[in-house]
């Protein structure tokens, strides 16, 4: 079981309140994104096809908007450590890419509007966050995870952070490897969303269970919406293409596996379950 936050390990004002303002653009990019996918020309900064790009970004804001739900209640900073870190790289990321493939977007869209002013200002306030709350952390608890679970989490947070990097530099690459149409712009975009997987290698400076515990929620919930959008949009998905069945049975195995890791730390802390390892 985590101990008790000490006074040391404290959120900071600033850090509510920014979560707090974050929230309803991540909701609202998800209801446009998931729900209506079809609509982004209409709705969204730029077209988004086929859909099923659409709802894998929306998948990315659910999370967010889970995490920084939490963040704005949390009582233990070192929980949003990670998690402020991963959110600053993906804003950066999705900055740059609109800077590159400026041409591509709406313009005269208000929705380009509200993209442009958050993905050059988040990366900066995200991170401002994260400097000013991190010297209210604290040393490593007693609620470490056992080495073997600890290397897998950070082994699967490089390969993510290292596909992302890869198909970010040259999105080209992937475009006959991908199991739905993509442009570079739209990998790009992707590439931004699997970096965010890189809170994982967390786990090799904190393995503490009340830090990676959020991580790993806010992974469900991104995984978990995107096999639904998979299921929603399969006739878009050719599974002739090289990643096609490599990306479903990792997701799927990634998926199961952090409920069964998720479930068996839960009981462990409420003592109904032997110490794992």
């Amino acid at each position: 079981m985590s101990a008790e936050p000490t006074p040391a390990d404290r959120v900071l004002p600033y850090t509510r309140v920014l979560s707090l303002c974050i929230v309803p653009f991540l909701i609202a990019g998800f209801v446009i994104l998931y729900l209506f996918p079809q609509h982004t020309p209409r709705l969204w900064a730029w077209p988004l096809r086929p859909t099923m790009t659409s709802m894998v970004l929306a998948s990315a804001y659910l999370g967010g908007a889970y995490f920084f739900i939490r963040a704005a209640l949390e009582r233990q900073w070192h929980v949003l450590a990670p998690g402020l870190l991963s959110v600053t790289l993906f804003a950066t990321l999705l900055g740059v890419a609109t800077v590159l493939h400026w041409d591509k977007f709406s313009h005269d869209n208000p929705a380009f509007w509200i993209w442009s002013a958050l993905y050059f200002v988040a990366p900066f306030l995200v991170l401002g966050s994260w400097l000013a709350n991190r010297r209210y952390d604290v040393p490593t608890g007693d609620d470490a995870l056992p080495p073997i679970v600890r290397g897998v989490i950070a082994g699967i947070g490089l390969l993510a952070l290292a596909q992302g990097t890869v198909m970010f530099i040259s999105p080209t690459t992937f475009l006959d490897l991908w199991p739905w149409p993509l442009t570079p712009l739209s990998g790009r975009t992707l590439a931004a969303v699997s970096c965010l997987g890189g809170a994982g290698l967390w786990a090799v400076h904190d393995a503490r269970w009340s830090t990676l515990r959020r991580m790993l929620e806010v992974e469900m919930i991104m995984v978990g919406s995107i096999l639904v959008a998979a299921l929603r949009a399969r006739e878009q998905l050719d599974s002739s293409k090289a990643l096609a069945w490599p990306l479903l049975i990792g997701f799927s195995l990634l998926f199961f596996a952090s409920i069964a890791l998720w479930a068996r730390h839960g009981l462990r802390a409420r003592g109904t379950l032997a110490p794992i390892g």
